[in-house]
């Protein structure tokens, strides 16, 4: 079979290759992928500097779904034919402290689908079934394959920031990640406003579409005149930073009310300067998310079987496998919102 491949370390060494169609073994399935979305960390493996733990030659992609080809000795409870979607956490060492206190996802030793395993960019991939989480009915694949881009945001902004009713949300960056926590802040009850740049006027047309109560453009709005204006010279309750842009962590700590909350999703490519005195100063708390965990995904399965987030929306290109270099490409330039690749 035909599958997206990091065969070496380092700035692209990724290609189509011909690799074996793998079998599960005891207690993994098979799952046919069906769609599989492109997501901003696999252009972090495309240029070499992901700071995850990455050990090629391994297929990409984590952000997938399909159907239930073949169960392994000992799996119980699924069923050939199952619409699924899955977690990306495969091994972790069980024993650490984050482990041990259920928050697996922020293990140091972690290793995930598509970075240490063969992941969904193929037209089968093999998982553990405890991985495994059926899709809603009204729920199709491309829409299933946002399914863990959700859950990071569910897990960041219901189980570490806990974001609250009434409380005003700022987000920066109307990626993926900013258009989905856009919809989970919205879900708990907050007004949210959000940004991004001029190049992404198309990107905020979507969240006004999608219940944004303002959007702003950087350099051209006020933006933290405006937070403070709508919250009686406060700030935002909760910052949200999505776009992995130096510049918009700085504006954030600035935006922030005192005493308030600020949530790092977006992954910088470098590090980078900030004036972390306003924390103290401001009696900040500040929250860094990475990934998901079970409790999570079935907060974010069920946003999705309810109608109270909408992933498809943010699916503007739906593209063969084959076409992965002009996808990866779109997705660089900002010329699409989430590209799903489709491995048949």
């Amino acid at each position: 079979m035909k599958a997206l491949v990091k065969y070496a370390p380092g700035p692209g060494n990724v290609e189509l290759r011909e690799v074996p169609k793998p079998s599960p073994g005891q207690g993994e399935v098979l799952v046919a992928v069906k769609a599989a979305g492109i997501c901003g960390s696999d252009l972090h493996i495309y240029h070499g500097d992901i700071q995850l733990l990455l050990r090629p030659p391994v297929v990409m992609g984590h952000e997938f779904a399909g159907v239930m080809a073949e169960l392994g000795a000992a799996v119980e409870g699924l069923r050939v034919g199952q619409r699924v979607t899955c977690e990306t956490a495969v091994r972790t060492c069980g024993h650490c402290w984050a482990c041990r206190t259920g928050w697996y996802n922020a293990c140091g030793q972690k290793e995930l689908l598509g970075y240490a395993f063969d992941g969904g960019f193929a037209p089968y991939c093999v998982v553990p079934a405890r991985l495994i989480h059926p899709l809603p009915e009204k729920v199709d694949f491309v829409a299933g394959a946002l399914g863990e881009p959700l859950a990071c945001c569910v897990h960041a902004i219901g189980e570490l920031a806990g974001v609250q009713a009434g409380e005003t949300v700022l987000i920066a960056g109307p990626g993926t990640m900013g258009l989905l926590s856009l919809q989970v802040a919205r879900a708990g009850g907050a007004r949210v406003l959000i940004c991004g740049t001029a190049a992404d006027q198309e990107r905020l047309a979507l969240a006004r579409e999608l219940g944004a109560h303002e959007t702003m453009v950087v350099g051209a709005d006020d933006v933290v005149g405006r937070v403070r204006e709508l919250t009686r010279g406060d700030g935002a309750d909760l910052f949200i930073e999505c776009s992995g842009a130096p510049a918009a962590a700085r504006l954030g700590l600035e935006a922030t009310r005192r005493c308030g909350r600020y949530l790092q999703i977006g992954l910088f490519s470098h590090p980078c300067e900030l004036d972390l005195a306003l924390v103290a100063y401001k009696e900040l708390r500040v929250f860094g998310s990475l990934g998901q965990r079970w409790s999570a995904w079935h907060r974010a399965l069920a946003l999705l079987e309810r109608g109270l987030v909408q992933t498809r929306p943010l699916v503007s290109d739906i593209m063969p496998l084959s076409e992965w270099q002009e996808a990866f490409d779109r997705f660089e330039r900002k010329q699409a919102i989430k590209i799903v690749l489709q491995p048949t």
